[in-house]
């Protein structure tokens, strides 16, 4: 065969197996086997050998190519990829649109919505750029357009700038090489009724057309590359996520490849006048790019955003791939552009996530649990199951109230949910599992530690252990005293507290700050040096805030903002000693639970004598300021700060009279942003909540 011959031969096999990978991946259509597929890509690479000067890049030869790279160049995106702020409720998502509408006064057209899976995969960007020739060619003819190939392919990075991941990205099949022919892109939008877009494209072609999308892993083939990853003895790939954001950030390009990933494409940035998100969806598909256009669905209002997201969350099992939520996007581009970005997001789209993630398991046995305040907490020993990713073998019950409104047996089948690092929860038995075996758990009358009876005052959920000695609640009370927000003794954690109390060597935490060295050598493991630096630690903390100090005395239901407000309105401990119950329910934020607790725990005599003995050991503690600079404002602290502590920052607020919170709501007046904030810092630009510097905030309180 000649190589004129050769040449039409192959551009004719590329043109049929471009059409075969368009049908199969964007269309769900197969028109002929795998396996004569294969044939076909045998015959074209055989004829590149023969003829190395005909491999072009857009050839499906090229999917696998290149050396293995020592580290990814960096690409600057053409404008910013973002990224969706977060609902996870109707109402949610109900306040979204309600801000909206605030920034649209006189809207005249009904908002539509366009709703697709959310994908757990990597944030991509394509880049395709048109090949041109200026002499002749057997190909394309005289100074004709050689097609638009893809020309370069990025991680999201920070948003700006991403990796150039150009040749993993080329090992999907997914991802065209080269766009459709012109001719059949016009063609097919008119047949859609995209009659203006179809004119423009004719007009000024598709040269630099940027898309983006998401990498992803296929729930098969995530499960057939962990069951191989067993075989080899290796590690198993905790999710899909991971599994596909490691395999296109590898440096050898075989490797990406023999991942089969896959790939969703959702956004057009380019500008060829369509209208809405569901034209460009549409769009896509025209174009070569497979998406989610059939899993889809515009919605009119939000009772139809709902019933969407409803039934994805009942049935994205279905799916071949793993989602946690659903994107809800404004249809109109008009509208969407107009409403603009707050923070890293655009206000037009919201990401509205599934609930708890969730998984079933056996409960082995059911333990109970002692806090400082005596209060009885069940938690279910399962057996251990993965769960968002991560192992777990214990649950909370809550309280007795709980085990019986569940029907809750020892052996039972049971439904876990988890939602970030909170402690799962069991959501629901599974009875129809049952064998027989299973046990009732009885609830104890005596409390597990020291054998003192339970109480459980009326009107209360929780049974507690009144045994103010119960080593249990001694154990925990210790725990708290040293904890961040209290003393902030640093070095003495759970397992030396718990070695010191068995040896006798502490009865309460004042005991504390009367050890020497000597009588930390004597025990295991501890060497002169570590002693010594235990012993200079503790002591360094002698000295303590008022507000602190109450929070250390672990007063019930007296938390850290409770025990500031106590430090600010009292100002000194002899105050505060010498306070009524009267005078505890006038304060702002303390109820009448808490200003009871308060006043039983300053009038027992056993605490009295506890707090003496602490300013005996040598505890000064820190009249509150009079200085009132902060009075009414809270604050929300994110990101490492680097002048101060997180802690010193809290104690510096709470001192001038102001309050901190861990969350970020309407009510919030700042939040500090300190290197490297979380989800914190989105919140705050969402809800337009003020944000200040480290150094603003040091300016502030100065």
């Amino acid at each position: 065969m000649k190589k004129a011959e050769v040449e039409k031969r192959i551009e004719k096999l590329k043109k049929l197996i471009n059409h075969y990978r368009y049908l199969y991946h964007v269309k769900d259509s197969q028109e002929f086997s795998p396996e004569a597929l294969d044939s076909l890509k045998k015959e074209l690479f055989d004829l590149e050998q023969s003829f190395p000067d005909l491999v072009t890049p857009n050839s499906p030869t090229q999917r696998i190519g290149g050396q293995p790279l020592d580290k990814f160049s960096k690409i600057k995106h053409i404008e910013p990829m973002l990224s969706l702020n977060d609902a996870f409720s109707e109402e949610d998502i109900t306040d979204w649109l309600a801000r909206n509408l605030k920034l649209l006064p006189g809207l005249k057209t009904k908002l539509e919505f366009y709703c697709e899976p959310k994908l757990d995969g990597l944030a991509i960007e394509l880049v395709y750029s048109a090949e041109r020739y200026t002499g002749h060619s057997a190909r394309y003819g005289p100074g004709k357009q050689g097609g638009i190939l893809l020309k370069t392919g990025s991680t999201r990075g920070n948003g700006l700038i991403g990796e150039d991941i150009t040749m993993n990205l080329k090992t999907i099949e997914a991802i065209p090489l080269q766009l459709r022919e012109v001719e059949e892109i016009i063609k097919d939008l008119k047949k859609e009724g995209l009659f203006a877009i179809a004119e423009n494209i004719k007009n000024k072609g598709l040269n630099n057309l940027v898309v983006r999308g998401e990498a992803i892993i296929s729930n098969r083939e995530f499960l057939k590359i962990n069951k191989n990853q067993v075989k080899q003895g290796l590690t198993v790939y905790a999710n899909p996520r991971n599994l596909a954001a490691g395999s296109v950030r590898q440096l050898d390009p075989k490797v990406a490849a023999s991942r089969n990933l896959e790939a969703d494409i959702y956004d057009l940035v380019t500008d060829l006048g369509q209208q809405s998100h569901e034209q460009e969806h549409q769009l896509l598909q025209i174009l070569g790019f497979k998406n989610n256009n059939k899993y889809s669905r515009l919605c009119s209002d939000l009772n139809q955003v709902f019933v969407f997201r409803n039934y994805w969350l009942k049935n994205r099992q279905t799916l071949p791939y793993e989602i946690d939520g659903i994107v809800v996007s404004i249809n109109d581009n008009k509208i969407f552009k107009k409403l603009g970005v707050v923070g890293k997001a655009p206000r037009g789209a919201i990401a509205f996530k599934f609930p708890l993630k969730q998984a079933t398991t056996i409960v082995e046995d059911v333990k109970l649990q002692v806090g400082r305040t005596g209060a009885i907490t069940p938690v279910a020993v399962l057996k251990p199951v993965k769960l968002a990713g991560v192992v777990i073998s214990r649950a909370t019950l809550h309280n007795q109230d709980e085990i019986e409104r569940l029907g809750l047996k020892i052996g039972d089948t049971v439904i876990v949910g988890r939602a970030g690092d909170v402690i799962p929860d069991i959501i629901r038995v599974l009875p129809e599992l049952r064998t027989g075996r299973e046990k009732k758990f009885i609830w104890p009358k005596d409390c597990p530690s020291c054998g003192a009876s339970l109480l459980r005052p009326a009107g209360e959920v929780v049974s507690r252990c009144p045994n103010k000695d119960c080593f249990a609640r001694t154990q925990k009370a210790f725990y708290h005293f040293v904890s961040k927000s209290a003393f902030n003794i640093e070095g003495l954690g759970p397992k030396i507290i718990d070695r010191l109390l068995a040896e006798n060597l502490i009865k309460d935490p004042s005991d504390l700050f009367l050890l020497e060295p000597g009588d930390l050598i004597v025990l295991e493991r501890f060497g002169e040096k570590s002693a010594d630096n235990l012993i200079s630690a503790i002591r360094d903390k002698k000295k303590i805030s008022f507000s602190r100090f109450i929070f250390s005395l672990g007063i019930r239901n007296v938390g850290e903002v409770a025990s500031q407000d106590l430090a600010f309105h009292f100002k000194n401990l002899d105050n505060l000693k010498k306070a009524t119950l009267e005078d505890f329910k006038v304060i702002k934020n303390i109820g009448p639970i808490a200003a009871q607790a308060i006043s039983d725990f300053f009038k027992n005599k056993k605490n009295s004598k506890f707090i003496e003995n602490l300013i005996k050991a040598g505890i000064k503690i820190e009249n509150q300021s009079q200085s009132q600079q902060l009075a009414g404002l809270k604050f929300v602290i994110t990101g490492s700060l680097k002048t101060i502590t997180r802690n010193q920052a809290k104690e510096k607020i709470f001192s001038l009279g102001g309050q901190v919170s861990e969350t970020v709501s309407l009510k919030t007046d700042f939040v500090i942003i300190g290197l490297n904030p979380g989800s914190k810092f989105g919140k705050a630009k969402k809800l337009k909540v003020k944000t200040i510097s480290e150094a603003e905030f040091i300016k502030m309180i100065s």
